[in-house]
């Protein structure tokens, strides 16, 4: 049988889906038959050109309904975060009372200049971005209008001023490492020893551990890319010692064998131990990015050890490797100074031979 654009089943009965002025009409035919089914559709239609529509039988979701039906979507999808759980239940507390058609251009805006006492702009931008795509799969699960897509997407994103770039010298990490607790510290060993980020370390399995290869293997990064991590002495030796429960796929694991959702609190509690301010987690892949560039590699290794799908990103560290610059400019300086030279050479022994053949005349 034919497929109708706006008519479906629910159970035995056609149900009929439309939009009127921007905005999402549903509603039940009452018929078995799909033929007098789009009849009732073909009806609506009519009314629709006409302008007739009854406001009675718009469906309106609220913005609740949609957070909830986006959740279930992105926890099944292998990109998912624990910190888009946490963006969504930011945008909730907002806007979950409103119905989502209530959402406009000037209300998002309002709430962003909020959002900006309290974040900073690449923080307020990464929450806009899920609240866009929020919106986008409404508009492909039929529960928001293109009309509203438009207004949410009129928002800008804010200017990122924060390039924050805080890092450990070795005497700081291996304080860390000492204040660390029991759990914590094979986590931050990891993090310090190959720049991953939080959630691929927690997400980690054995089965991504080629310690006969000496790699780690992340299949699904940030950017959808495979990335091979080299496995260090330091890493080799802590893996080989860490108890590996047959019951659990996970590396980092609590005593049910569940892996760890977060360690921001005893993370917190290592770093004031350890009497260091301002450092996040995060900062831990800044810090292995740091010593790399100061020890001389090369910053496209960097680039393709972190995982950066750009250059870009990896430029913040390039102030790090003044020394290595130098020695490139010196090179450089080598090389024009010898061929600057041969120039001379050659321009003064043309004007000898020219100033010789004058006197021979």
């Amino acid at each position: 049988m034919r497929k109708t654009k706006g008519l479906y089943r629910r159970g035995n009965v056609y149900w009929i889906c439309y939009k009127f002025k921007g905005k999402l009409y549903r509603e039940s035919t009452g018929k078995v038959s799909q033929k007098e089914a789009e009849y009732v559709l073909a009806c609506r239609r009519k009314e629709n050109d006409e302008g007739e529509l009854p406001k009675s039988k718009m469906i309106d979701y609220k913005f609740a309904e949609l957070a909830n039906a986006y959740s279930k979507w992105a926890e099944r999808q292998k990109s998912y975060a624990a910190s888009k759980r946490f963006m969504i239940k930011q945008i909730v507390g907002v806007f979950g009372n409103l119905n989502v058609s209530d959402l406009n251009t000037q209300m998002i805006e309002q709430w962003q200049s909020e959002r900006l006492n309290l974040n900073k702009p690449a923080t307020v931008n990464r929450v806009l971005a899920c609240l866009k795509h929020m919106f986008t799969k409404a508009v492909d699960w039929d529960m928001a209008s293109e009309e509203t897509l438009k207004q949410v997407r009129k928002v800008k994103f804010l200017k990122e001023y924060n390039k924050r770039l805080r890092y450990l010298d070795v005497e700081g990490c291996q304080t860390l490492i000492d204040c660390c607790a029991p759990h914590l510290k094979p986590i931050v060993t990891v993090a310090l020893n190959t720049g991953m980020r939080r959630g691929e370390i927690l997400g980690l399995r054995w089965e991504q551990v080629d310690l006969s290869h000496g790699f780690i293997l992340l299949e699904i990064s940030k950017n959808g890319e495979r990335r091979e991590i080299p496995i260090n002495t330091t890493l080799e030796y802590l893996f080989k010692e860490m108890p590996h429960s047959i019951e659990s796929k996970y590396v980092f694991v609590d005593k049910d064998g569940k892996p760890y959702k977060d360690v921001k609190r005893s993370f917190g509690t290592a770093i004031r131990k350890a009497g260091i301010s301002d450092f996040r987690f995060h900062d831990l892949r800044h810090t292995f990015a740091s010593h790399l560039v100061m020890a001389g590699i090369d910053l496209i290794s960097v680039k393709e050890l972190l995982g950066h799908k750009t250059i870009t990103m990896t430029l913040r560290y390039s102030h790090l490797a003044p020394e290595h610059k130098r020695k490139a400019v010196n090179t450089l300086d080598k090389v024009l100074r010898n061929d600057q030279k041969e120039i001379f050479s050659s321009q003064s022994g043309s004007h000898f031979e020219a100033d010789s053949t004058c006197c021979l005349s």
